[in-house]
C-alpha cells in the first residue's frame, strides 16, 4: 500500500495499521511469554525440595522471597538506563534486539542445573529486559508519527500481544517445568524469546525508519559517549561482583533479605530527595508544583498497589502449590488430573483480555455523562479492588492446610478482583505521568512510574517471605487491611488531589 514517511500500511493482519505492527506484536508476545513463563516457575523452583524426581534449590521462603523481589524490582529499575542507551547510543531497534539476545542467554543459563548458572541467568534477564521492555513500546509509537486515535488503537492491539504471551507462558512453561523438569521449563522460555528475535529480525524492513537512532551528535561524539558509558558500566559490574563475593564469604555480614531492605530504603530516599529538588529548586510555577505533588502521591499509591498485586508470582504461587486443590475430573471416565500451580498465573492475563475492552467502554460511557472518575479516584478504586481480593483469599485460606487444600475458585475470584483493581489503576498511571509532569520533565516522571513498580515488587518479595512464620490467612488479612487502609485514605483525599490536578482530566 501507500507509504507515509517510510512506513508501509498493513493490508492483512491489522488492516489500516503500519506493516511493522505485527512484527512488534509478536516480538512482545514472545518476550512476555518468556518473562511470565519463567516468573511462574521462579519461586516454586527456589523453594522446591532438593530431593526427588524434579529437585529445586531448597531455599527457605524468606530468602526466596528476597531474591524474587530483587529480581523483579531490578527489571523495572534497569528500564531507566535501558531507555538512555537506546536514546543516546543505539536506537530503540538495536536495543530491542540486543536485549532479546541477552534475555534468551539468561533463560538458557538457568536451564543448566547449578546455582551459579541460575543466578547468572537472573542477572542476564534483568539486563536484557531493561534494554527491551521500555524500547519496544517506543518503536510502536514511532510507527505512528501523527499520534492521535490511530496510535491509541495500535497500542491497544500491541498490549493484547502482551497478555497473550502472559497467558500462554505460565501454562506451557509450568506444564513442562513444574510437571517434568524445572530446567526444561526455563529452556522453553528461552526458545520463546528466540522465536521472538527471529521474527523481529525478519520484520526489520516492515519497520521503516522506526526505532533507528536519532541524534544531533556526530558519530565521533556518540562513540566517545559510548566509551564513557561502557567504562562506567564495567566499573559498576566489577563493583557488584566484588560486593557479591564479600557478602558470600562473610566479609560483609549481609543476607539477601537485608540487601532487599536496604535497596527499598535507598529507593525511597532517592525519590524523596528528587521530589524535594523538583518542588523547591526545579524552577517551576506554582501550578506545576501542585501537579508534581500529585505525581508523588500517585507514586506512593502505585508502590503500595504493586506490593500487593505482585504477590501473584511469590506468596500466592506458593499458596497455589501447597494449599490449593488443583485436580480436574474425572471427566467421561478419564482422570482425575492435577494441573500445575504455575498455570494459575495465567488467570490474571485471561481476565485482562476479557475485561480491558469493558473498562475502555466504561470510562468513555462515564465521560460522556460527565461522571468519569478523576485519576486519584481511579487509583483509590484500584487499591480497594486489590484489598477486596486479599480479603477473599484470606477467607479461603482460613481453613486451608496441605492435607486439606481449598478449591482453586478462591484464587480465581481473587485474581478477578485484582484484575479489576489493575485496570482501574495501571492503564491510567502512565497517561497521568505525561499529563501532570512539567513539560521538561516528562521522561523523568515516566521513570518515576517504573521506580514505583520496582519498589512495589521489592516489597512484594519481602512480604512473601513472611509465609515462613505466618499462616497464609493471617498474612493475606494483614495485606488486605494495609492496602484497604491505603485505598480508603486515597478515597478521602481524592477530591483535594483532583483540585491540585487543575485542568488535567
Amino acid at each position: 500500500m501507500a507509504t507515509e514517511k517510510g512506513i508501509e500500511f498493513e493490508p492483512g493482519l491489522f488492516p489500516g495499521h503500519p506493516r511493522g505492527l505485527p512484527t512488534l506484536f509478536f516480538t512482545e508476545m514472545w518476550e512476555r511469554f518468556s518473562y511470565y513463563g519463567m516468573r511462574a516457575l521462579l519461586i516454586l523452583f527456589m523453594t522446591g525440595t532438593t530431593i526427588g524426581e524434579n529437585p529445586g534449590l531448597g531455599f527457605d521462603v524468606v530468602t526466596a522471597g528476597a531474591i524474587y523481589g530483587l529480581y523483579t524490582s531490578m527489571v523495572y529499575l534497569l528500564a531507566l538506563p535501558g531507555g538512555w542507551v537506546a536514546d543516546q547510543l543505539w536506537g530503540q531497534r538495536k536495543a530491542v534486539f540486543v536485549g532479546g539476545c541477552i534475555i534468551a542467554a539468561g533463560h538458557f543459563s538457568m536451564a543448566v542445573p547449578s546455582d551459579y548458572t541460575f543466578f547468572l541467568g537472573l542477572i542476564l534477564i534483568v539486563v536484557g529486559t531493561g534494554l527491551l521492555k521500555p524500547n519496544v513500546s517506543s518503536v510502536v509509537a514511532d510507527l505512528y508519527p501523527e499520534g492521535g486515535a490511530k496510535r491509541d488503537a495500535g497500542f491497544s492491539i500491541f498490549y493484547m500481544g502482551i497478555n497473550v504471551g502472559a497467558f500462554a507462558g505460565p501454562l506451557l512453561c509450568g506444564l513442562l517445568g513444574e510437571g517434568y523438569n524445572w530446567h526444561l521449563g526455563f529452556s522453553l522460555a528461552g526458545f520463546g524469546m528466540i522465536l521472538g528475535l527471529i521474527q523481529f529480525r525478519l520484520g526489520y524492513r516492515s519497520l521503516g525508519n522506526a526505532g533507528v537512532l536519532r541524534t544531533d551528535k556526530s558519530p565521533e561524539a556518540v562513540a566517545r559517549l559510548g566509551g564513557r558509558f561502557y567504562g562506567i558500566f564495567a566499573a559498576i559490574v566489577l563493583a557488584l561482583v566484588a560486593f557479591g563475593l564479600l557478602v558470600s564469604n562473610g566479609t560483609i555480614p549481609l543476607a539477601l533479605p537485608d540487601i532487599a531492605d536496604y535497596l527499598a530504603y535507598t529507593i525511597l530516599g532517592i525519590i524523596a530527595l528528587y521530589f524535594l529538588y523538583v518542588i523547591f529548586l526545579g524552577g517551576h510555577t506554582r501550578d506545576e508544583i501542585k501537579k508534581v505533588g500529585v505525581i508523588f502521591w500517585l507514586f506512593l499509591l502505585a508502590a503500595v498497589f504493586w506490593s500487593g498485586f505482585e504477590q501473584a508470582g511469590s506468596s500466592l504461587n506458593i499458596f497455589a502449590r501447597d494449599y490449593t486443590d488443583r485436580t480436574l475430573g474425572p471427566l467421561f471416565g478419564w482422570g482425575p488430573w492435577e494441573y500445575t500451580a504455575a498455570s494459575l498465573q495465567s488467570v490474571n492475563a485471561f481476565f485482562i483480555v476479557v475485561l480491558a475492552p469493558v473498562f475502555g467502554w466504561l470510562w468513555v460511557w462515564l465521560a460522556n455523562r460527565n461522571a468519569n472518575p478523576s485519576v486519584p479516584m481511579k487509583f483509590a478504586l484500584g487499591l480497594l479492588g486489590l484489598a477486596v481480593g486479599f480479603f477473599v483469599i484470606a477467607w479461603g485460606a482460613a481453613n486451608a492446610t496441605p492435607e486439606a487444600p481449598v478449591s482453586a475458585a478462591w484464587l480465581v475470584v481473587m485474581y478477578f478482583l485484582h484484575t479489576v483493581g489493575e485496570l482501574a489503576l495501571s492503564p491510567v498511571g502512565l497517561s497521568a505521568m505525561t499529563k501532570l509532569a512539567p513539560r521538561n520533565r516528562v521522561s523523568q516522571m515516566m521513570g518515576v512510574w517504573f521506580v514505583a513498580a520496582a519498589l512495589g515488587n521489592l516489597i512484594a518479595g519481602r512480604v512473601a517471605g513472611q509465609l515462613e512464620g505466618l499462616d497464609p490467612s493471617r498474612l493475606y488479612l494483614t495485606v488486605a487491611m494495609i492496602i484497604g487502609g491505603g485505598g480508603l485514605l486515597a478515597l478521602l483525599v481524592s477530591p483535594f488531589m483532583k483540585r491540585l490536578t487543575g485542568d488535567v482530566k
